[in-house]
């Protein structure tokens, strides 16, 4: 018998549960034994690792999009939103991206890899009014929005940016955003909780290295403040602080893009409640911010971030491959039989300019250009595309060169877009830096 591998989403989970099942199923799926099918709004996947550069004008948008069909050209791949799962039936229900027609999907295995989204119904107007990250072209608008806010009349709200949210994504996009701006923008970063970066409670060295980049940046942080609605002239603080701003930027966790008919199955928060195997039911895996992952050897769910998704993607891929092999008496895979989730974690990180960056590697800190040169060489490995990545090398090394080289002629910067070297001198609201501080420098 036949048998089909439907995929949810176009991210992580997806493009590692495809190349897991490749690996193992590959022939297979060539001779049209099994079928993978990947059901995506988007037709591209995104690589969120660089989010950074892109915001600073060092990488192009184009760097983190890698279509589909490209990276899973041994799938079907199909431009559509599930909208209903029938567990029972083994159906997914489906709606097309360009007309909105509804069809039934049959699966024998399926890996739910919808991901989250931020939740910014919580926040009265940030759906309105604030910026994303997460959703299809989120990141090009909000690099767009950036870019035009360098160029703004001076005085005007709109060349002021407030971030709402201070974990490693909010911190991260703050100092991007102060970084293409080169003094002509007013950043603040409001968090909610007593003190910035949370996540790195157990790493006290980095957190207080992060807040010495926000600084030299010009970043406003402020702590301890909750907002409490966002209007199209900024956002209002609990305390009834007005904070003026043209862009909104929203870093406030995540929460599961649901797909209804699995709700038997979803914890408090929405999540899809997973086994040791990533399993949630019979014929159905999950994994990634969609699915509650419970980190081995604890109670504790994994992190939402995309390395988690990368291996519990490939986890699941895996144990689907075994499944058809030995439910289905599928030839070709001579594997075990379904192990349990195993990954206990590598590290984190954030960037804060060329050569500047804070990382975590098996609990040990690092910063400086150490900590970038780690965060880069990690990034680039779990990029979707190889020729991506080495165009992503080949940019960088083409900005550090052009600044290089303004370096032997005097006191330039890296100017709002992406490449371009501009002078501090003269230049409306900059702020005068030697260019030796936008290249890597040593460890601290």
């Amino acid at each position: 018998m036949n048998a089909r591998v439907v995929l949810l989403g176009g991210g992580y989970v997806t493009l590692f549960a495809y190349r897991a099942l490749m690996r193992r199923l590959g022939g297979q799926v060539r001779s049209g034994r099994v079928e993978i099918v990947v059901v995506s709004p988007d037709d591209a996947h995104s690589f969120h690792g660089f989010t950074g550069e892109v915001i600073a004008g060092i990488l192009p948008f184009a760097r983190t999009r890698t279509p589909l069909a490209e990276v899973m050209p041994h799938a079907r791949i199909l431009s559509a939103r599930a909208v209903h799962i029938e567990a029972r039936q083994r159906l997914v229900e489906i709606e097309r991206v360009d007309d909105g027609v509804r069809s039934d999907l049959s699966y024998t295995a399926l890996v739910v890899g919808t991901g989250g989204r931020e939740p910014v119904g919580r926040v009265p107007g940030m759906a309105h009014h604030g910026r994303t990250l997460r959703g299809p072209g989120d990141i090009r608008a909000l690099a767009d929005r950036v870019a035009a806010a360098v160029d703004a009349p001076p005085g005007s709200a709109d060349r002021r940016i407030l971030v709402v949210g201070g974990g490693l994504a909010g911190v991260e996009l703050a100092a991007a955003a102060a970084d293409r701006g080169a003094g002509d923008l007013q950043v603040t970063l409001v968090h909610s909780g007593p003190r910035l970066l949370p996540e790195l409670d157990d790493q006290p060295r980095l957190r207080a290295r992060a807040r010495v980049e926000l600084i030299r940046l010009g970043v406003a942080v402020r702590t301890g403040a909750r907002v409490a609605a966002v209007d199209d002239g900024g956002a209002r603080l609990a305390d009834g602080t007005y904070l003026r701003a043209g862009t909104v930027i929203a870093t406030v966790g995540q929460a599961p893009v649901p797909v209804p008919g699995l709700e038997e199955f979803r914890d408090e928060r929405g999540r899809l409640a997973t086994g040791p195997d990533l399993s949630v039911s019979t014929g159905i895996w999950a994994a990634g911010d969609a699915a509650r992952v419970v980190r081995p050897g604890t109670r504790e769910p994994v992190p939402a971030n995309a390395l988690w998704a990368i291996k519990a993607g490939a986890h699941a891929g895996a144990n689907v491959a075994a499944y058809l092999h030995t439910e289905l008496g599928l030839p070709g895979y001579a594997g075990r039989a379904r192990r349990p989730f195993t990954y206990r974690g590598l590290g984190r990180a954030a960037s804060f300019g060329l050569g500047r960056s804070i990382s975590e590697l098996y609990g040990i800190p690092f910063t400086g250009a150490l900590a970038w040169v780690l965060r880069m060489v990690f990034f680039l490995r779990f990029m979707p595309s190889r020729r991506r990545a080495l165009a992503v090398v080949g940019d960088l090394f083409s900005v550090r060169g052009r600044v290089r080289g303004a370096e032997r002629r005097g006191v330039l910067q890296v100017g709002p877009r992406a490449g371009q070297v501009q002078s501090s001198v003269g230049r409306r609201g900059s702020r005068p830096e030697p260019v030796a501080s936008r290249l890597p420098v040593r460890q601290a």
